[in-house]
């Protein structure tokens, strides 16, 4: 039988097999370019709209690699996932049957997981598997889980995979974290929105897309309010509606282009860029000597006095202190300032092993711990082959190979297009020259 769901437009994603960068540096940035929504938002809006039959629409959403995975595994589950245009998304979650997240999927995008809580508090059960996603460190889903079960539901682990149900409704309670934790934040949210009875969540993360996520619930139907800076109260509704929703930009990949502009010395305004959420990010920037003009919607950076960067000390935290996705392109930046900083990275035990890829290129680092490292500076950079593993790393490294000398090549940049839309054809829009080659796949073996 033909598939009777409504056409929808082919979204052609940047290719997802093994690739390289290939960037020629030591050429100054100048231009505009503008911020794409976030993914760190857009992945959680999209498991939001399963917890409702009717239809949701969003706008500004990435075209990248983690959302077509996202798309490809709600439709695997039986939900109708439309892409009438770029960068939107049509939503309709009728009686999915499927409820099963697989391997494949988890695998390839840690942000599956998501799918626990609304799967779980809609439908009463869902068998998802233990989450992928970038190696940077320990990031246990067991505050997931438990706060799961502190809600109501059983859930038992057999073979990599959680079997969840809920007996009736999931019930409202207060969900008491450890530690403030993202995902577990949302996931907590997205089970409680339809569970009978009222739910605080504490110590609540305070993120932008977390509250980005909340202003989408509240058009559905749900009754959910902030009453603190890490306190989140809900009152369970027995169901939602559909509704419309603009992604929030993406403060990540805003900070990677300041630095971008500040790194190589040139003159870059960002439009559509969340200035408001990137703070502590625009306070370090400052104090380093890169200049940061906030607009309404705009960024505007002028490395031009590069020659004056000043050493600094950093330290990761949980928002509103400095995000840990922008320590590593802080750290590229630091290369480049005058003295010795110290990078305390607090939230992933691995996010600092790209140093040493850095080092291949002329940095001068000390790790002391995977927590602690000195960067000392002024250092020119030079091209190198280097290896990247994760998404963060990647963009860090291309900020490298933009501002050192020569021609360098990155392997492992498939990794990039997770989480940045058209991030090569954003660079040379501002006069980069980076080019993507394709990894030469090893032959099959025989027998």
């Amino acid at each position: 039988m033909a598939d009777a769901r409504p056409f929808h437009w082919e979204f052609q994603p940047e290719p997802v097999a093994p690739e390289a960068f290939r960037i020629e540096g030591g050429r100054v940035l100048e231009g505009t370019v503008q911020v794409s929504g976030a993914k760190n938002a857009a992945l959680k809006l999209l498991a939001a709209a399963t917890l409702t039959g009717e239809r949701c629409t969003f706008t500004n959403v990435p075209e990248i690699e983690d959302v077509r995975v996202m798309a490809d595994t709600l439709r695997d589950l039986g939900v109708t996932v439309d892409h009438p245009a770029p960068n939107t998304y049509e939503v309709a979650s009728g009686d999915v049957e499927w409820l099963f997240v697989p391997l494949e999927a988890a695998a390839k995008m840690r942000a599956s997981f998501i799918l626990l809580g609304p799967l779980l508090s809609r439908f009463g059960r869902v068998i998802i598997s233990n989450p992928g996603g970038d190696r940077i460190g320990r990031r246990p889903v067991n505050l997931h889980v438990d706060a799961m079960r502190a809600l109501g539901a059983e859930i038992e682990y057999r073979n990599g995979y959680y079997f969840a149900k809920a007996p009736g409704r999931l019930r409202g309670t207060t969900v008491t974290f450890p530690f403030v934790t993202v995902m577990g934040t949302e996931n907590a949210i997205l089970a409680a929105v339809l569970a009978d009875g009222h739910t605080v969540i504490r110590p609540a993360a305070q993120e932008p897309e977390v509250d980005d996520l909340i202003a989408f619930l509240r058009k559905m139907g749900a009754e959910i309010e902030r009453t603190g800076p890490d306190t989140i109260e809900i009152e369970g509704r027995k169901r939602l509606r559909g509704a419309d929703h603009r992604v929030v930009p993406d403060r990540i990949e805003a900070g990677t282009f300041v630095v971008a502009a500040a790194v190589t010395g040139g003159r870059v305004t960002l439009e559509g860029a969340p200035c408001e959420h990137l703070a502590a990010f625009v306070e370090t920037m400052g104090r380093v000597g890169v200049s940061v003009s906030c607009g309404v919607d705009t960024i505007e950076v002028s490395g031009a006095d590069r020659d004056a960067y000043r050493a600094v000390d950093i330290e990761t935290a949980p928002y509103p202190g400095l995000a840990t996705d922008l320590q590593s392109p802080t750290c590229v930046l630091l290369t480049q300032a005058h003295g010795a900083s110290r990078v305390h990275e607090a939230i992933f035990e691995d996010r600092l092993e790209f140093l040493g890829e850095l080092r291949r290129m002329g940095a001068r680092v000390d790790i002391a711990d995977p927590h602690h490292a000195t960067i000392h500076g002024p250092s020119p950079l030079h091209g190198a082959e280097v290896e990247i593993g994760d998404l963060r790393a990647g963009a860090s490294m291309i900020l490298a190979a933009l501002t050192a000398e020569g021609t360098s090549t990155i392997h492992g940049a498939h990794h990039v297009h997770r989480g940045y839309e058209n991030i090569a054809r954003k660079f040379q829009e501002l006069g980069a020259r980076i080019e993507r080659a394709a990894e030469p796949v090893a032959p099959a073996a025989t027998a």
